[in-house]
């Protein structure tokens, strides 16, 4: 039961999010992409998988035998980048505001770059799960600046 609510929670975060930014998704199709921009296809399919591998990460954390404040403080870092991840939606798409999203977006990165860090003396694994994350975050920033630079 921990585990499939560690994996439910960002799963349930990304669909309110998404939700909230459904009607304003569309945009994105009229704006200057760069090269390299996926087609739309390609983020529900890996935000799923990256969402299902953050929580199986979190999950490790939280039944992992270590000391409850060094815990506390990695669960508390991953909360506030899953509390940032869903926001940006809302900044990037509903408000089209390119510029506040990407601060965001690097804000973002350093959460996650820290709970990876937080993560890693607990549980390696449990760290090395929200690395193909902060791939894609990095993607994700390299995408957001063509976008407000070139919109």
């Amino acid at each position: 039961m921990k585990l499939l609510i560690s994996i439910l929670l960002p799963l349930v975060v990304g669909g309110v999010s998404g939700a909230l930014t459904a009607d304003h998704v569309a945009v994105y199709e009229t704006l200057i992409k760069p090269s390299l921009a996926p087609a739309p296809l390609v983020f529900p399919i890996v935000w799923t998988i990256l969402y299902i591998l953050m929580g199986i990460s979190s999950y490790k954390i939280y039944t992992a035998e270590a000391e409850q404040g060094v815990k506390k403080r990695a669960l508390i870092l991953y909360a506030l980048q899953l509390a940032v991840n869903f926001i940006w939606p809302i900044v990037f798409f509903n408000q089209q505001n390119y510029g506040a999203a990407l601060i965001l977006l690097l804000l973002l990165i350093v959460l996650v770059v820290e709970t990876i860090l937080a993560f890693y003396p607990i549980d390696k694994a449990a760290a090395w799960l929200l690395v193909p994350y902060l791939v894609w975050l990095c993607f994700a920033a390299y995408l957001n600046l063509s976008i407000w630079m070139f919109n």
